[in-house]
């Protein structure tokens, strides 16, 4: 009998399929009812675990193997999880992309990928074929859904395997699981290297943040947040959302699906979560089961989970995130610890607390540089003082779920990784500081720092300072002209019904308060500000820097 390579945290998985096989794997939303509301389907545990069986034997009689790269362009929902799972049950590495980086990005980057193997819905083959330059080494494709054209289908494998998978044998800690993409919203996207031991670490981090308890039932709003619940035997409840518009999630529906199923965590950015607050406190709804949130994607901001505080349970617990594709998870905070002197600090120029390093995560801070630092000894060989800029530099983590490598492109891993001995260094491309209690203050991405005259600045430490304002939803900080003399503006979003000389006077007021926000020359008022695609919640600074130069030369 031959043998297969498998996922050494699959085990927990298996357990939750022996100890509660009727247990709901996903609950996922598939049509509504007569009121309007989403109708829910759900899966089992034991029929999740035949079903990725069934995809994991035709997968490898159609001749995929272990460690072969399988692009996977499944929307998020039970066939998702299925198909990941089946290919984590044989070895093979799925690739992961978020479709809304745009179609020529994300065809360069499959491209990259050199896979063999290829499932999706029947739009993304489409693209396949009209594109088959850029799929060349694909030899097997199958089609989730609707099939147009001859070949195999998901529906058509079924859901029962003919006969129990092979042996299998662990695979080392090194070894890579998944594929996963960048969304290039503050860069070129990379394909980041997720290992065995990187996925099967970020499962004990999430289980010690949650002190051990069961997670029990939890919303599900981000695909690889998915991957660990499942394997943390969690019910997954998924409402109905778009990937690429997570910011269009009616909150109606997040209540009702908290209230019908008793979910008791959930995972959001603050995309989600701001509508959120918003409708509960418009309708007074309740979540009387929730026991905790977790924040990620982007900065949420102290209002909300100030906000959150006062309309979830009193024994709720409200958690900040701070963490990337990377690296998930680097930090969290909790709200109690958070608000307060904290908060206070960030409004006066402190940077953003996200909170100390995740479980066995370590995290250092180097002078701010654009060069590769190939090993530590480039690192202690620069001789620029980090007082220069306050004390704030680029911070760096290593620990056992960072991923090491990427597999695309190759100049990525000299300019983003760093070797110590045995350990490898992330460059997160973010600048912080760490206070004397190991907290990491955030204060802004590296590739939107400015040059000007007077010195540099850091996009969200200044930006924190002017969001405090009445009437402001928020400011982005760029810089106009060349490095070393670029003029630092303030753009600003307005709350509705805002009076926009009364808030620029506030402004004006408020920058000559703080040394950091002298600096800024003027202010700029934006309709809507352009934000990242996964979480539409970071701003894009890059394009307001090309509008606000162009609204300044007129």
């Amino acid at each position: 009998m031959s043998t297969a390579i498998y996922w050494r945290a699959l085990d927990r998985f298996r357990d939750t399929v022996v100890a509660h096989p009727e247990r709901e794997a996903v609950i996922y939303a598939d049509g509504r009812t007569a009121a309007g509301l989403p109708e829910y389907r759900q899966l089992t545990y034991a029929e999740l675990d035949e079903w990725s069986d069934t995809i994991a034997e035709q997968f490898t009689a159609a001749g995929v193997t272990p460690g072969m790269r399988t692009i996977v362009l499944v929307r998020p929902g039970p066939e998702l999880y299925a198909v990941l799972y089946g290919l984590f049950k044989i070895g093979s590495v799925p690739v992961v992309i978020d479709p809304g980086m745009g179609m020529f990005k994300m065809l360069r980057c499959l491209q990259a990928a050199d896979a063999e193997a290829f499932i999706g819905v029947a739009e993304a083959q489409a693209l396949r074929i009209v594109f088959r330059a850029y799929f060349r080494k694909v030899k097997i494709a199958v089609t989730v859904g609707r099939c147009l054209w001859r070949g195999p289908t998901l529906e058509g494998w079924g859901r029962k395997p003919a006969a129990p998978l092979p042996d299998r044998e662990p695979a080392p800690d090194d070894e890579p699981l998944l594929i996963a993409y960048t969304t290039g919203s503050t860069g070129p996207a990379k394909a980041v290297v997720l290992t065995h031991g990187n996925i099967s670490a970020m499962i004990d981090q999430v289980d010690a943040a949650r002190e051990h308890v069961p997670p029990g039932t939890s919303l599900i709003t981000a695909p690889v947040v998915g991957i660990l619940e499942l394997l943390l035997g969690s019910r997954c409840v998924m409402p109905p959302l778009i990937p690429s518009k997570v910011g269009a999630t009616d909150p109606a529906h997040v209540v009702d699906a908290v209230g019908r199923f008793g979910v008791r965590t959930m995972f959001a950015s603050p995309a989600v979560l701001i509508p959120l607050l918003r409708h509960i406190e418009e309708t007074g709804a309740e979540l009387p089961t929730l026991d905790s949130v977790y924040s990620g994607g982007a900065p949420v901001p102290d209002w909300c989970i100030e906000g959150l505080r006062r309309v979830l349970p009193e024994h709720a617990r409200v958690y900040s995130g701070y963490g990337s594709t990377e690296a998930l998870p680097m930090a969290t905070i909790e709200s109690r610890e958070l608000l307060g002197e904290l908060v206070e600090q960030a409004h006066n120029g402190s940077g953003v607390c996200v909170g100390r390093p995740a479980l066995h995560v370590r995290a250092r801070i180097i002078p701010v540089t654009d060069d590769p630092l190939p090993t530590w000894a480039d690192v202690e060989a620069r001789t620029v003082d980090l007082a220069l800029s306050r004390g704030i530099g680029e911070l760096v983590v290593s620990g056992p779920n960072v991923s090491t490598r990427y597999l695309w492109p190759e100049q990525a891993n000299l300019v983003g990784k760093i070797v110590d001995g045995d350990i490898v260094w992330h460059r997160t491309g973010d600048l912080a500081w760490l206070d004397d209690e190991g907290r990491i203050r955030f204060c802004g991405r590296k590739s939107q720092r400015l040059d000007t005259a007077a010195g540099p600045m850091f996009t969200v430490q200044v930006e924190q300072v002017f969001n405090t304002l009445p009437g402001v939803a928020r400011t982005a900080l760029v810089g106009v002209g060349d490095r070393g003399a670029q003029r630092p503006v303030l753009c600003v979003e307005l709350e509705a019904g805002a009076d926009q000389q009364e808030i620029e006077d506030q402004l004006s007021k408020r920058r000559d308060e703080f040394e950091i926000t002298t600096p800024v020359t003027g202010f700029l008022f934006h309709p809507k500000f352009p934000v990242d695609i996964r979480h539409n919640a970071k701003i894009g600074r890059e394009r307001l820097t090309v509008w606000a130069a162009k609204q300044l030369s007129e």
